[in-house]
């Protein structure tokens, strides 16, 4: 039986969206994160990804800004106006790298709580996934 595009891996961390309609970067980004403890569902684009969010309620989104459809920008507003709780994390190569810095700087004033240039190296991404990890609950 083919898994879901949205299945949820065994993890011990917070669970995490994925959105990016660059299928090898979703791949690549969803197993740098599993591989890290962190539960993840994927999504091809903001609609998608937004449906994810609302029946799954995932701690964190990172998302891609440039995407078909509903595009980043848009899914980040929406996510924050619905989902205040959730973390963003806003990702982009947007093309040039001004543009990409126009797309990141504009996701943050909109909402995001971080954002990352691509290409960008594993450790980078754990970092900021790092600083956007709430906090466990503690037990006792």
């Amino acid at each position: 039986m083919a898994s879901s595009p949205t299945a949820v891996a065994a993890a011990t961390g917070p669970l995490v969206c994925v959105i990016d309609d660059d299928e090898h970067v979703r791949g690549t980004l969803a197993e740098i994160l599993r591989r890290s403890g962190y539960g993840v569902l994927l999504a091809s684009d903001g609609d998608m990804g937004l449906k994810v969010v609302e029946r799954s309620g995932p701690a964190i989104v990172v998302t891609d800004i440039v995407m078909p459809n509903r595009e980043g920008i848009e899914t980040i507003r929406e996510i924050r106006r619905r989902f205040p709780e959730v973390r963003i994390l806003a990702i982009s190569g947007g093309g040039s790298k001004s543009a990409s810095t126009d797309f990141l700087e504009l996701a943050y004033a909109l909402g995001a709580d971080d954002v990352l240039a691509k290409p960008f190296r594993t450790a980078e991404l754990l970092h900021k996934m790092s600083k956007l990890t709430p906090p466990r609950a503690a037990v006792g």
